[in-house]
């Protein structure tokens, strides 16, 4: 008997973790972190519904937070099966897993020095030594190469585009084929390639993040030129809370755009993380990964000024003149993007653009939603700068796109489980799919089993 249970990621945007069992055996797919709302966050303190240790392997689509960022936790708990992902996504899990790890302490450290904490010491739920011993249990597979472990279970990665290595899953076990969305990228998009069509799969399990929403069709490069120079204009800085990894590299290639063009040409840019920055230099390693050419990838990665330590990321808010500040995380929960909200947030010269999700229960859902004070670092900052978003940076797919994807089935599959999306988005797709397709579809609850 084969079944699938949603430890995470089910009715919420967040925490993807979906196990397949089959006999004694039991695989995971995504080990993501809950991020956002409170309640989510706490989730990731409770002990799964499967203990690590009876956890034979975890099958990785792509390495964002919310997919992999659980994995040293669960190494933690006795997890000691193998971790599998593409090349790509293993090198940038170590990125985020590590830099994870370090914030974490961080937190914690700030936490006791201040007590600041209910707990007595407070602690992090895993360490910088945790990420190392999660990367250790890493095996590498190529994209469409075709590998079977455990008891007969089969797999092969397909691009998925989104970020960097990101790929989308098909499962064969027990007779079934499964197959696993993981974050669907967008089409045409100018530097990950299109998502995989995949023709046959008995059951799909596809992510929702954009389910009820479509993606706005103008030209990415002219609206981000144009709220820049608004700003500029206006003696103000720009300000970007942008995620480390896809987000941060898309906006340093459409700025080259703007400047190869002849705009922009005398406003310095900042790269103001080293994640970010670390990045940036994978896209020269995994060229097979992503349109750009070697050339291309050298010019418009240069155009930025990096800076690595906090010395320099303190010089940039002493700097009075105008200019673009990308800095991470992409939806403010932390990093060196809150010290630049606090510095401009108050100042109505400048201009916050959101530039890509904003879970529920984050500074940036509050800003998208018109806060006008945000707190950070134990103070509330009032925000008078302008807040902008621009959605066609989003590295998701949006209703229309993922529709597109299910299409390239020639068959409905049994049933297709709707996943990773706020409740909304989650029901609008699925009531999509059933329009327009004709399958039958749920939204799986937080450990619900479905025998398959």
């Amino acid at each position: 008997m084969l079944t699938l249970t949603s430890l995470g990621a089910a009715g919420t945007v967040t925490g993807s973790k979906h196990l397949l069992t089959h006999g004694n055996r039991n695989v995971l797919i995504d080990c993501g972190l809950f991020q956002g709302l409170k309640n989510l966050r706490e989730l990731n303190w409770g002990s799964l519904s499967i203990p690590a240790r009876e956890i034979d392997a975890i099958i990785l689509t792509h390495a964002h937070l919310d997919h992999s960022g659980y994995l040293p936790r669960l190494v933690k708990d006795g997890f000691r099966g193998k971790i599998y992902a593409t090349p790509a996504t293993r090198d940038v899990a170590e990125l985020i897993l590590k830099d994870s790890g370090h914030l974490q302490e961080k937190d914690a450290e700030f936490l006791n020095r201040h007590k600041l904490s209910k707990h007595s010491p407070a602690l992090p739920l895993y360490g910088v030594r945790d990420a190392e011993h999660a990367l250790e249990h890493f095996s590498t597979v190529d994209f469409h190469q075709s590998i079977t472990i455990l008891d007969g279970l089969r797999f092969r990665f397909r691009r998925a585009g989104h970020i960097l290595g990101a790929a989308n899953v098909q499962i064969d076990w027990g007779g079934k084929r499964i197959v696993f969305s993981g974050d669907i990228g967008r089409y045409n998009h100018p530097l990950m390639p299109d998502p995989a069509s995949i023709e046959e799969a008995d059951y799909v399990v596809v992510e929702s993040t954009y389910g009820n929403r479509l993606h706005d069709q103008g030209d990415p490069v002219e609206a981000l030129g144009a709220i820049t120079e608004k700003t500029v204009q206006r003696g103000g800085t720009l300000v970007i809370p942008s995620f480390a990894v896809g987000r941060a590299q898309e906006l340093l290639y459409y700025f080259w755009k703007l400047k190869q063009a002849g705009r922009l040409s005398s406003v310095p840019i900042f790269l103001d993380s080293p994640m970010a920055i670390d990045a940036t230099t994978l896209m020269s390693k995994h060229m097979q990964d992503h349109k750009l050419s070697e050339n291309d990838a050298r010019e418009a990665y240069k155009i930025a000024r990096y800076t690595e330590d906090v010395e320099d990321s303190k010089a940039i808010n002493n700097n009075p003149y105008p200019k673009v500040v990308i800095s991470a995380s992409g939806m403010a929960t932390g990093g060196r993007i809150l010290h630049h909200l606090k510095n401009y947030g108050p100042d109505i010269r400048n201009t916050i653009l959101l530039a890509g999700f904003q879970a529920a229960g984050t500074r940036g859902r509050a800003l998208r939603d018109g806060a006008k004070e945000l707190k950070i670092h134990g103070m509330w900052v009032p925000i008078n700068a302008e807040v902008a978003h621009i959605d066609t940076l989003s590295a998701h797919a949006d209703a229309n796109e993922l529709i597109r994807w299910l299409s390239g089935f020639k068959n409905p599959p049994r049933k297709t489980f709707i996943v990773h999306g706020e409740p909304e988005a989650s029901e609008g797709l699925r009531m999509r799919i059933g329009r327009e397709l004709g399958w039958d579809s749920v939204v799986p609850r937080q450990d619900q089993e479905f025998i398959l």
